[in-house]
């Protein structure tokens, strides 16, 4: 898979830039998300460079064939309806039972732009012990990356807005959908 995966990346135009996760357990965000597409580039950068990362999503995509493809590539359903304390206590628990453990969530929680980035993954990070590592998926110059590890404080609201202000100069495919808290 790996070499497939580069196989494809490279035929887009498409490249793993930065180095390897350090650490053997984090959640990693991946902004920005604007697009299905950013889904795709982030799961062939992740089988290209072998990091085996869990992914979130909405379990709307979960119907036949689909949902047997998307399980196989470590996608997690989740559903949006019900409240997050249940998800963040079955991602605690996967952290603990596991000695390694990447979890890729997009702190957007849509592809539609949105005033306030979604805090569970700040809020699953701290409780599960684990940095956050900045990923970036930009269109302009055609990578993606594991950006810098953030350990996250008791201040989930300062925590956010100082991620946020992080990505100010993202290059998202639809800018026009993507806000860092401007």
């Amino acid at each position: 898979m790996k070499y497939i995966a580069r196989f494809i990346m490279w035929l887009g135009g498409w490249k793993y830039k930065g180095e390897l996760p350090e650490v053997k357990k984090a959640v990693i965000i991946s902004v920005p998300h604007t697009s299905n597409w950013d889904f795709v580039w982030g799961e062939l950068a992740f089988l290209s460079q072998r990091i085996p990362a869990f992914i979130l999503m909405k379990k709307e995509f979960f119907f036949f064939p689909l949902g047997m493809i998307l399980r196989a590539l470590r996608v997690i359903p989740v559903d949006r309806g019900k409240k997050d304390s249940h998800l963040v206590d079955q991602m605690i628990t996967e952290f603990k039972k596991r000695d390694s453990m990447y979890l890729c969530i997009t702190p957007e929680g849509s592809r539609s732009k949105r005033k306030k980035w979604k805090k569970g993954f700040l809020v699953i990070a701290k409780a599960a012990g684990v940095p956050v590592y900045l990923g970036r998926i930009d269109y302009k110059g055609k990578y993606c990356e594991i950006g810098p590890l953030f350990h996250p404080t008791d201040d989930v609201d300062a925590d956010l807005q100082y991620i946020m202000s992080t990505y100010k100069d993202a290059n998202p495919r639809h800018p026009e959908k993507f806000s860092w808290g401007k």
